[in-house]
């Protein structure tokens, strides 16, 4: 039976212009006069669907593009290429206007909970807006009921509604920007790397508290991570992603248990295991190179122990192997790998 799917991304670019001003961009050689641009080529054809109530995490080293790809789905940022579908509706391309239906359904849980909360508002002030924004014919009586309502399914007292954002803790603040996010009852959350900031002890809870309204409300997770455990323990698919290209993608026990892009398990290597001894740490050798001059062909194969002429300059394709997973890498369709 084929899964509803609620999100599809199609081959998304996304580039950032840093020139400045033209002073800035100006640049003397040889006796000329030019002028320089500099792009930030953060996203470069990525393309993922995700089906209604799965977690679906896109991992990879920072600066890798993970949480330009989830402000770009949300409008945030808008695409320079490619097409971006909720349930079926294209919403890449549409006005302000023509996009707040879908506000309601989609939202996001950044990562720095003191910096996207609002310090000079109360909790309740910020749980009640969006309220009134979207849902204008609701009592006062109603939102209040609602506010607390909240407030108590992620695990804050609703008699705190009053304080203001620097009266809580981190993990406090945390689950008050989920309750923000949960207060217009979304079907899509891009969760931003929500418990990165947070003490171990409290990543726990958050994740509980999210799995728990998953269950609850039927939602569907865009989860940004570097924590590949946390990946293992919560979602049903993954997605790796470097410089701004994803280059293996699967079922997340198919990719933990046999991984094949060659950054893949450098990367799972690196997770450390109790109880076992003499794993293989995969050591890449040279620096990440800069989102601002990317590679010819294949972005990894500076980095590569297993690059060829090939993967110099041809761009790899993502292809679905016989586990279900994609992977964009010359050596695998090739059989070197």
């Amino acid at each position: 039976m084929q899964k509803e799917q609620i999100l599809e991304v199609q081959n998304v670019v996304k580039h950032f212009d840093i020139s400045g001003g033209i002073l800035d961009q100006l640049r003397f050689n040889k006796g000329k006069i030019y002028l320089e641009k500099k792009t930030v080529k953060a996203l470069n054809g990525v393309s993922l669907t995700i089906n209604k109530g799965e977690t679906f995490s896109v991992v990879g080293e920072s600066g890798c593009g993970k949480s330009t790809l989830g402000r770009t789905i949300l409008g945030l940022y808008p695409p320079n290429k490619g097409q971006i579908f909720f349930k079926g509706n294209r919403i890449d391309n549409l006005s302000p206007k023509k996009m707040l239906p879908f506000r309601t359904k989609m939202q996001m849980i950044f990562q720095d909970p003191y910096a996207s909360l609002n310090p000079r508002k109360t909790v309740r002030t910020t749980l009640e807006e969006p309220i009134r924004f979207h849902q204008p014919s609701l009592s006062k009586k109603e939102i209040k009921e609602k506010v607390e309502e909240i407030m108590a399914q992620v695990g804050v007292d609703p008699g705190w509604a009053d304080r203001y954002p620097h009266e809580f803790s981190g993990g406090q603040r945390q689950r008050i920007s989920i309750a923000r996010a949960l207060m217009v009852d979304p079907e899509f959350i891009v969760a931003d790397e929500p418990i990165s900031a947070l003490d171990v002890s409290i990543q726990a809870q958050i994740l509980n508290l999210l799995m728990e309204a998953q269950e609850k409300r039927n939602l569907s997770y865009l989860f940004i991570t570097h924590d590949l455990s946390v990946v293992e323990h919560i979602s049903s698919r993954v997605a790796v992603m470097y410089l701004g290209r994803i280059c293996e993608m699967g079922p997340t026990e198919n990719l933990f248990d046999s991984p094949r892009h060659p950054y893949t398990q450098a990367l799972l290597s690196a997770i450390p295991k109790l109880g076992e001894t003499g794993l293989k740490h995969i050591k890449l050798k040279g620096e990440v190179p800069t989102p601002i001059h990317l590679p010819s062909g294949c972005v990894f194969h500076l980095r590569c122990p297993h690059a060829n002429e090939r993967c110099k300059k041809e761009i790899p394709e993502l292809i679905t192997l016989d586990n279900q997973t994609q992977v964009a890498c010359h050596g695998v369709e090739e059989k070197r790998i």
